[in-house]
């Protein structure tokens, strides 16, 4: 084979378009890496249109990972203290069809909890979604999206009445004032970042750029205002520029009363936040204050773009629905390069959205609450009514309290990694260690999570399984297979399938393929927001990437599919947007005399989540070798802190040691800490030992970004720096059974 196959960067929900070709080509030497394996070139595909060619070092470098460490066969042990053995895959489908059935019929049906992932392929999601809310009865299945992206989909909700990002990525280059909060987009999002940044140059000062974020990141180092913010004033701020946008006479009033409902109670709430109050509060300059407002007001077209320094918050819906009001107050919505853009954390968060990928939703953008949506969907998988709980199940967090209290006998995690990514980290493993019998689904070995697992499946990824991906533009890409599939790894939605007909579904299982997956999956979008009934593998394959709405009769809004809401109608019954007045909380844990600061954590560049991928990728741990943290000069001082000084990090549930990065790129009385080192990774250094697990009480999403913690200089009685930067993964590789 040396023809190239077109296909999706599967790391962030940018969605950029690849194009990777064989290893050996006619007349060109092989392409190796450094250790002299062939591995397949990837190139950005000039034709996809997101990315328009454009590649970052994650996906350049994603072809290097197919072959390191990789789960091949399933494995099985009784107990966690007994090594791996090599199993079949009947033996280890039997023991798993044995275990549900067995919890089935002492527990119940909610005993049983899958816990899923944005690395899935919307097939995946959905054959899941099947097996678990359809033909077992419990709406228990949650996946990591609930650690990033469920406050925006509760922001949507509540504001225009379903999810679904109404902006598009050609928007980045038609906005006059854009405006990014709690995004660091040029590390986390680099090819948005790229064409936003290109427009911003060529206007010559006419296109505006705020960033809000307690760091100068790379992205605020571009931007036309940087309002470092407190962490935990969001709402503060965003209510402040709403008070001056209305008493300046920035408003659309003839949208508002057309459009929207419940302005009153909001321009109540943002009398309460004249400029001299949200500056202090915010710890910024009340001009400053005034410049972001008069950018906003004086605009044609505002795009506000947000990630996970916003979802990642006890008040996250509030904060999007803030940010949302904003938009609503100016008439910014419907239009290009205007709207309240949501940048989606992993490759196919959307796509699990889409196919009811959490806990509370059922596919097509329906509720689990609302009985027509449930009936719905038990029409078209053929089951009887009322087979679909009426209750939403156990979000992520829940499903760790569940293990705790012995509510939960059987836990399945498939392609995540929680004994890094959840909140709360050493009261997540005793509980993980408590759990009665726990299935993990992954490509790799070791990762933190398979010491918690009974048994271990082998998943295709990436490369190997053939599906689509939605991104953060609702642009839905077929990634096809171009590779062999290594030993004996299955596709996710294979495994499901097959314990699905092993229980007696054999009706609801009959696919064969990948694509008839997906086109009974679009059966299910006819007629919802998301409507994509006119879309089929056959047609990606042949017409490139689509964006949804998609309906077969092509019935469409004037500027849709790229925009939703073009007509100023909305998915709410009266078809008004919701204004939502909401008074800041702050932070679920603030600082005190005893924690005194305020950790906020995050990605780096090259890294992707908990490094399963990229800590495997020799140019990528060379770029970020080993983890920090980033103290101001000031804050350092008071602690005798030098640069690159191993230093103790306490919060109220653990404590970690990091080597200090002393800079003025963090605010005084915020630290830094990423994300992605694990106990696989680096001795003492997991981020999320010292974060708490307060969620969001709409979207149940955890507040990862920020608590309460001490510093303390790491002397020579306790942990030499070398002891932390030495990898413990070659211990743990050592240990590792043959697989």
């Amino acid at each position: 084979m040396t023809d190239s196959t077109k296909t999706l960067c599967p790391y962030c929900g940018v969605g950029c378009g690849l194009e990777v070709s064989p290893p050996a080509q006619p007349g060109k030497p092989v392409n190796r890496d450094s250790q002299g394996s062939p591995i397949w070139k990837v190139l950005g595909d000039r034709n996809h249109p997101s990315s328009q060619g454009m590649v970052c070092v994650k996906g350049a470098t994603i072809a290097e990972s197919l072959n390191k460490d990789r789960l091949l066969y399933p494995m099985m042990r009784e107990t966690l203290d007994q090594p791996f053995r090599r199993v079949t895959w009947e033996e280890a489908l039997n023991a798993i069809v044995n275990r549900i059935q067995t919890v089935r019929y002492t527990q119940g049906e909610d005993a049983i909890c899958m816990y899923g992932s944005g690395q899935f392929q919307t097939e995946d999601y959905y054959v899941a979604q099947k097996l678990m809310k359809g033909c077992l009865g419990t709406n228990n299945f949650d996946a990591n999206s609930r650690l990033c992206m469920s406050s925006a989909v509760s922001g949507y909700i509540q504001s225009f009445g379903a999810d679904g990002p109404p902006c598009c990525y050609d928007d980045l280059e038609l906005t006059d004032c854009a405006f990014l909060i709690g995004t660091n987009t040029a590390e986390c999002h680099p090819i948005i970042f790229n064409r936003l940044r290109k427009s911003h140059k060529k206007s010559n000062g006419k296109v505006k750029m705020i960033v809000v974020d307690p760091r100068r990141t790379t992205t605020a180092e571009a931007a036309d205002l940087h309002l470092a913010i407190k962490p935990g004033t969001d709402i503060d701020l965003l209510n402040g520029i709403a008070y001056l946008l209305l008493r300046w006479g920035y408003v659309d009033h003839q949208f508002i009363d057309e459009c929207t409902a419940n302005f009153p109670a909001y321009a109540e709430v943002i009398s309460k936040y004249p400029p001299e109050y949200v500056a202090n509060k915010c710890g910024i300059k009340q001009e400053d204050l005034e410049t972001a407002a008069r950018y906003w007001g004086q605009a044609n077209s505002v795009l506000s773009m947000w990630s996970m320094g916003v979802n990642q918050s006890s008040e996250g819906t509030a904060k999007v629905q803030t940010i949302n009001n904003l938009h609503l107050m100016t008439g910014q919505i419907g239009k290009p390069g205007a709207g309240p853009f949501s940048l989606t954390g992993q490759p196919n968060a959307m796509g699990g959205r889409e196919a009811g990928g959490l806990c509370h939703i059922l596919p097509g953008y329906r509720l689990v609450k609302n009985p027509q949506h449930r009936a719905e969907v038990e029409k078209l998988w053929g089951l009887p009514s009322g087979r679909i709980a009426a209750k939403p199940g156990l979000s992520a967090w829940e499903m760790i309290k569940g293990l705790e209290t012995g509510e939960v006998g059987f836990l399945w995690i498939a392609a995540t990694n929680p004994a890094v990514s959840m909140p709360d980290l050493e009261r997540t493993k005793k509980a993980l260690l408590r759990s009665p019998f726990t299935v993990y689904q992954d490509a790799y070995y070791p990762t933190e999570t398979a010491a918690y697992a009974h048994v271990l499946l082998p998943a295709a990824q990436w490369s190997e399984k053939t599906g689509t991906m939605t991104n953060s533009e609702r642009r839905v890409t077929l990634c096809s297979a171009f590779r062999d599939r290594p030993g004996e790894t299955k596709a996710d939605w294979e495994i499901f399938a097959e314990v699905g007909r092993r229980l007696g579904f054999t009706e609801q299982f009959k696919f064969t393929n990948s694509a008839e997956v997906y086109a009974e999956f679009a059966q299910l979008t006819k007629g919802r927001p998301c409507d994509m009934t006119g879309l089929s593998h056959e047609k990606l394959n042949t017409q490139g990437p689509q964006q949804w709405p998609h309906p077969a009769d092509g019935n469409l809004l004037e500027g849709a599919p790229a925009r939703l809401y073009t007509d100023h109608r909305f998915h709410t019954p009266d078809g008004r947007a919701r204004f939502a007045a909401y008074h800041s909380r702050g932070l679920a844990e603030p600082p005190d005399p005893d924690y005194p600061l305020v950790l906020t954590v995050g990605r780096l560049y090259g890294h992707w989540h908990t490094q399963t991928r990229t800590g495997r990728i020799e140019k990528i741990t060379q770029m970020h070798p080993h983890p920090f943290i980033e103290i101001h000069p000031r804050d350092a001082a008071k602690l005798g802190i030098q640069d690159e000084e191993l230093v103790q990090v306490r919060s109220r549930r653990g404590v970690t040691r990091f080597p200090a990065k002393v800079t003025q790129a963090i605010a005084p009385g915020t630290v830094f800490v990423p994300m992605h080192w694990g106990a696989l990774w680096a001795k003492d250094a997991e981020a999320n030992v010292l974060t708490h697990p307060e969620p969001c009480p709409i979207s149940l999403e955890p507040e990862l970004k920020a608590c309460a913690v001490q510093l303390a200089k790491v002397t020579a009685d306790n942990l030499s720096a070398d002891t932390l930067l030495k990898s413990p993964k070659s211990s743990m590789l050592s240990a590792s059974p043959s697989i």
